[in-house]
């Protein structure tokens, strides 16, 4: 789960993270209100979307030449222009894809004079089971960009977390930034709050870009992009309630109510399947025949008739989709239930796609009876092969 820049700044402050002065709007008059509880005489507008590059970003709505979603503002009245331009149209930056998001929320902060700007992440390395930090002096920039054309620029430390965050890592962080004295100081102590902040929210992702030095030698967090690991969140009542759900797509949404794992993709072959390994394996065949998958759906290996009748919802909620394939492996999940749960969101949803299914384990011979004696026209396969490529060849055919 992702949280807006305003939200992450507000839960880092609350770990002792240093961030600059701001106001939420979802608002024009909000925004400017917002004026009056800064210092000024320098403020900062910002979208409030979940995704990166909104300072390049370009407003659907708006003239080309128009300033993308993130301004300097040195009046009320810029504010008002900055707010007015924002909220409610479509910002298209390089990780929205060209639909683009719409502006629902702003970021009104107090303007930092900045001398000098680094970059700060820390994220889970699966390979060592450790707590990367990663750390460049190229702040401000993509990190892609850094990491392919300068990656001796970026400086990765692994945290143990039998030892947590430890002095001397503390005092790597800032060898890393080349910087020494006071600044040197901050920097161990900036990221030793940023480690507990990760550890105290059992988050996935933390990116500071840019970790900013001002004029007044003070290191400040300028931008935050947080995220969560879903499986913790049951122990962060307080975090689920941050949670955006128009920044997140509905039929995602609607998968979450049932504990699907669904995620939809550009092709045109639904896929319902037990168990992630299975569901890539699935879609990697379907591509190996021709043919692109529509999703990704992992029903789990305990899924119910009303959980497969879900699944079936969701994927022909995508009018893309012209065939499904069910690939099903009944080890703890049997297979007689599973193609129950099929027959009935067949007939509940007047389904109207080629349909294949491939069945294999507990209770298989059953499972298929019950499909062939269903009276539905589904294809049966008798492989993960043989699936794919009868699905492949009804949607051709049907088209």
């Amino acid at each position: 789960m992702n949280i807006h820049e305003y939200q992450a700044k507000e839960l880092l402050a609350t770990f002792g993270v240093p961030v600059p002065r701001g106001v939420a709007a979802m608002s024009v008059e909000e925004a400017v209100a917002a004026v009056d509880s800064l210092p000024g005489p320098l403020y900062v507008v910002k979208a409030q979307i979940h995704a990166g590059g909104r300072g390049k970003g370009k407003f659907k709505e708006l003239p080309p030449e128009a300033k993308g979603g993130v301004r300097l503002a040195r009046s009320r009245e810029e504010v008002r222009a900055a707010a007015a331009d924002m909220l409610g149209n479509t910002l298209v930056t390089i990780q929205t894809g060209a639909h683009g998001k719409q502006v629902n929320r702003l970021y009104v902060t107090d303007g930092v004079d900045i001398a000098q700007e680094y970059y700060l992440a820390l994220l889970v390395d699966r390979g060592s089971g450790r707590i990367a930090m990663v750390v460049s002096t190229e702040g401000g920039m993509d990190i892609e960009t850094v990491a392919h054309d300068t990656p001796e620029k970026i400086v990765t430390l692994a945290i143990d977390p039998a030892t947590g965050f430890m002095p001397h890592h503390g005092r790597a962080v800032a060898s890393a930034l080349k910087l020494t004295g006071d600044l040197a100081k901050q920097a161990g102590t900036v990221a030793s709050k940023l480690y507990d902040a990760f550890v105290g929210t059992d988050a996935s992702q933390i990116e500071i870009n840019p970790l900013a030095v001002t004029e007044g030698g003070e290191l400040l967090v300028l931008d935050a992009k947080v995220g969560f690991d879903s499986n913790a969140l049951y122990r962060h009542p307080d975090l689920m309630e941050l949670r955006d759900l128009t920044e997140e797509d509905p039929a995602e949404v609607e998968a979450s109510k049932y504990d699907l794992a669904f995620i939809k993709l550009d092709g045109n072959i639904g896929c319902l399947v037990n168990g992630a390994g299975l569901a890539m394996a699935t879609m990697d065949i379907i591509a190996l025949n021709g043919a692109e998958p529509a999703n990704f759906l992992d029903v789990g290996g305990g899924a119910s008739k009303e959980k497969v009748t879900a699944a079936f919802k969701l994927i022909l909620a995508d009018p893309a989709v012209k065939g499904i394939l069910v690939n099903i492996f009944g080890g703890i999940m049997r297979c007689d239930i599973i193609a129950e749960g099929i027959i009935a969101a067949a007939k509940e949803v007047n389904l109207g796609v080629p349909l294949v299914v491939r069945l294999e384990g507990t209770n298989v011979e059953l499972g298929k009876q019950i499909l062939a004696d269903s009276g539905l026209p589904i294809v049966s396969a008798n492989d993960l092969g043989d699936a794919a490529a009868k699905i492949v060849a009804e949607v051709k055919k049907a088209a």
